[in-house]
């Protein structure tokens, strides 16, 4: 079964990731699963893309639950021998009205949006096998959230050599400060989700350095990117891009072809990369 390709996206049971699903599902020459955390919802999302002729596969996944990540991870090892497209595309947002106390908010964005992301990774990069493609997927709000640090703050975010480590220390270190009522006074901008996207695209970055550094010869490539602002749950309805228009640029860097060596490490938006 191992040279059978695949792909996973994760939380694709709507919006964004059923797109992205529905894409590969047309363009990608392997295996592609969708997952969500309710095997209810994503198993009807699977049997909306069967009607429309299309085979996507079913797996659950919580990308908050490190049991569900890694009995994800232990499937496809025994499954497929290895992964060929992870697509991090799980995320949550509080809407703008939400009465959710800010440190709530902080700590549950977070949670979801970095940690999780991060988890899946830690778990799910050594699995991806050589030509291997990684998108993970921000937000242009990371680039505005990250104009709204403090010099001291934009500089580290945007530092070539911070580590992994020290990321995930600022990560918890805003939650904290939201909690203490500081976070402002200690130079973050007043956007949990802002600053959770900032970690997505900080932590791609130094992704793509340590396989630059452990595995130059695979050839895998990793980008953050961001897919617009989508007609989505999270976004409301009056955003201007369709689901399967947000796809276009995850996809795009789903499938890059195996003779390419960029983008790599980039922050890419519309098919274009980005100053960080």
């Amino acid at each position: 079964m191992s040279n059978v390709q695949v792909a996973v996206v994760t939380g694709s049971n709507k919006g964004i990731g059923l797109a992205i699903v529905r894409a590969l599902c047309k363009q990608f020459p392997g295996d592609v699963y969708l997952t969500s955390r309710d095997p209810g919802r994503g198993q009807a999302a699977v049997a909306q893309l069967q009607q429309e002729g299309l085979r996507p596969l079913f797996h659950q996944l919580d990308i908050d639950d490190l049991q569900s990540i890694r009995a994800l991870r232990d499937f496809l090892k025994e499954k497929y021998g290895g992964l060929n497209v992870l697509v991090n595309n799980a995320g949550i947002a509080f809407k703008v009205q939400d009465t959710t106390p800010f440190a709530v908010q902080a700590e549950v964005t977070l949670k979801t949006n970095f940690f999780g992301t991060r988890n899946v990774c830690t778990e799910l990069l050594p699995l991806v096998k050589p030509y291997g493609r990684v998108v993970n997927v921000s937000s242009m709000v990371s680039c505005s959230a990250l104009r709204g640090c403090s010099q001291e703050l934009q500089q580290k975010f945007r530092s070539d050599t911070i580590t992994e480590d020290e990321l995930v220390q600022l990560m918890a270190k805003f939650v904290e400060d939201t909690k203490k009522g500081v976070h402002e006074k200690e130079g973050w901008p007043n956007t949990a989700y802002g600053v959770s996207k900032i970690g997505v695209t900080v932590l791609s970055r130094i992704q793509a350095r340590l396989l630059n550094e452990h595995r130059k010869g695979d050839h895998v490539l990793l980008n953050a990117c961001c897919p617009g602002w989508v007609r989505t749950d999270m976004a409301g309805p009056k955003a201007t891009k369709s689901p399967e228009e947000g796809a276009e640029t995850p996809v795009y860097l789903a499938l890059l072809p195996s003779s390419a060596d960029a983008p790599h490490g980039q922050f890419v938006s519309d098919k274009t990369v980005k100053a960080w």
